[in-house]
C-alpha cells in the first residue's frame, strides 16, 4: 500500500504543560496513510511560517527572529548543522539543491547546499521578505511592502559576479498590503504557467508570472493567510484570517482561466466557502495537499491540525494536537524524483572566493542503459520494443542470408545424390526382373 507522510512545525513556547508530548520537540515527521503515527522528531526548533523546507535528504527550519537555520539530516535523524546568516530570515524554500531564502532586510541569499556557496541580493524589497517560491527558472519573493518580484534562477547563481547585476526581471505591483503568501504552478511554458499571491488588502490574484499579467483577482470577506494550489494546478486552496477555507475551481463550471472566462479585469468575489473551523481551533495558518489532491491539512494556533477531505467535504477530523502554534505543513511525495546525486551532508555556506567542491552522493548507474534494463525496468512491454516488433512485422521478407544461401545449396546437392541412388537402384533392380524372366 501506497503510504502518505507529511511534516509539520510549530513556533512559540508550549500551550499547557502536557506531558504527554515530548519536550522541546519543534519537527514532526508523520505517517499519514495506511495508520496515522509519529516517525521521528527533530528538537531544538522554533519556526515561523513559510519557513520550512524538506527535501528527501534533509529539513531546513528557519528560527523565529533570529539569523539561524537548523539543518536536520533525515537519513540519521539528527540536526547536522548550525548555520548563521548575516540577517534574519523570514522565508525560505528549496530549488533543487539551493536553498533560496528571503531575509528581514528584503534582501535574497542563495545557498548552493552541495557546494556551500552563498549568493546575496541587494535588497531589492524595501520591507521584509515574507514568502518565496521556485519554479524550475524562476524565483518569486513576495514583500510586507505589497510587491512581488520575478527573478530568473539562471541569473542568481552566475558563476561570474561581474557578469550580471542582480535585479528581477520583472515586478508585479497590484497588492495594496503586505503579501502574506505565494504559490506557483510547476508548468514552465510561458503561456500557461502561473502563480497565486494573497495579500491583507483581502485579495488573491492569478498572473502569469513571465509576462506579468493579471489574469483574475479574486476577493474574499477577510485578508488570506496562506493558499495553496492543488497538485495539477486546477483549483486554489485559501484559508482566511476569520476561519473561513475556500477552494475555488481555476476551470470549472465558470471558469477562471482560460478562452471561457470573463474578461481579465472583472474582480470575483469569493462567497461560497468550502468549510470554516470552530472559533475554539483558530484559523489556519499554514496548509498542504496530498498528492493527488484529495487530502488536505490545516495547522492552527491552537496546536491543532485537521484533515480535510476535499471530494465529500466532511467535518474535519483532528488528527493531532502538538500543544504548540502549527506554522508549517509540508506532504513529502511518495513518488520522489530520480536524481543522479544525493547530498547526505551539506556544504556550510561561504561568500568568500574560493574554488568550490560540489560534494554528493552518486544515487544510480552512470552507463548508458542497456536493452535488458529497459525491459527490466518498464511496466508491461515498453513502448520502443512494441514499436521495434510493428515495424519488423510490416516490413517485407529480406533477401537470404549468406548462411542461409550455403545451407539451401548444400541442401539441393544432397538431394541430386539421393535421386540419383534412386534412379540406379531402379535400374539395377529393372535388369534383375529381366535376367530372371530369361533364364525361365
Amino acid at each position: 500500500m501506497l503510504s502518505e507522510e507529511f511534516v509539520s512545525a510549530i513556533c512559540g513556547p508550549p500551550l499547557s504543560s502536557n506531558t504527554a508530548i515530548a519536550k522541546d520537540v519543534g519537527i514532526y515527521c508523520h505517517a499519514l496513510s495506511p495508520t496515522f503515527s509519529v516517525k521521528s522528531t527533530f528538537k531544538k526548533s522554533s519556526t515561523p511560517v513559510n519557513c520550512l523546507a524538506i527535501n528527501e535528504t534533509h529539513a531546513f527550519a528557519a528560527q523565529h527572529e533570529k539569523a539561524y537555520v537548523h539543518v536536520y539530516s533525515r537519513l540519521r535523524g539528527n540536526q547536522e548543522a548550525f548555520v548563521a546568516f548575516p540577517e534574519r530570515i523570514r522565508c525560505l524554500t528549496l530549488a533543487g539543491d539551493v536553498l533560496v531564502m528571503g531575509t528581514a532586510e528584503g534582501r535574497l541569499m542563495l545557498w548552493e547546499t552541495c557546494t556551500g556557496r552563498l549568493v546575496s541580493t541587494p535588497p531589492r524589497h524595501v520591507q521584509a521578505v515574507s514568502c518565496v517560491v521556485a519554479t524550475p527558472y524562476h524565483v518569486i519573493t513576495g514583500s510586507d511592502d505589497s510587491d512581488i518580484h520575478v527573478w530568473s534562477l539562471p541569473q542568481l547563481l552566475e558563476l561570474d559576479p561581474t557578469a550580471i547585476e542582480h535585479e528581477p526581471e520583472r515586478s508585479l505591483s497590484n497588492h495594496r498590503a503586505a503579501i502574506t503568501a505565494l504559490s506557483a504552478s510547476p508548468n514552465v511554458s510561458i503561456d500557461t504557467n502561473f502563480c497565486v499571491s494573497a495579500s491583507k488588502d483581502k485579495s488573491c490574484i492569478i498572473w502569469n508570472y513571465q509576462t506579468g499579467d493579471a489574469l483574475r483577482t479574486l476577493l474574499f470577506p477577510s485578508f488570506p493567510l496562506c493558499l495553496s494550489l492543488d497538485p495539477s494546478s486546477r483549483a486554489l486552496c485559501v484559508a482566511c484570517e476569520d476561519g473561513t477555507l475556500y477552494f475555488p475551481e481555476l476551470f470549472g463550471e465558470k471558469p477562471l482561466l482560460g478562452p471561457q472566462s470573463e474578461e481579465a479585469s472583472t474582480v470575483v468575489q469569493a462567497t461560497s466557502a468550502f468549510g470554516a473551523t470552530q472559533p475554539d481551533v483558530g484559523p489556519a495558518t499554514c496548509l498542504s495537499l496530498s498528492y493527488d489532491g484529495t487530502m488536505l491539512l490545516t495547522g492552527h494556533p491552537k496546536g491543532r491540525v485537521l484533515k480535510w477531505d476535499v471530494a465529500d467535504n466532511k467535518t474535519p477530523v483532528e488528527l493531532t494536537n502538538l500543544n504548540a502554534a502549527v506554522t508549517n505543513l509540508a506532504f513529502t511525495s511518495p513518488f520522489p524524483a530520480e536524481k543522479a546525486t544525493k547530498t547526505v551532508t551539506i556544504v556550510k555556506p561561504s561568500q568568500a572566493e574560493r574554488a568550490y567542491t560540489f560534494t554528493a552522493q552518486l544515487e544510480s548507474h552512470q552507463g548508458s542503459e542497456t536493452k535488458f534494463d529497459m525491459l527490466l525496468n518498464s511496466t508491461g512491454f515498453p513502448q520502443e520494443a512494441l514499436e521495434n516488433a510493428i515495424a519488423a512485422l510490416e516490413q517485407p521478407a529480406t533477401t537470404e542470408s549468406v548462411g542461409e544461401q550455403e545451407l539451401r545449396k548444400q541442401n539441393e546437392e544432397l538431394w541430386e545424390i539421393i535421386n540419383e541412388q534412386k534412379a540406379l537402384q531402379k535400374h539395377t533392380l529393372q535388369r534383375y526382373v529381366e535376367a530372371k524372366a530369361s533364364r525361365s
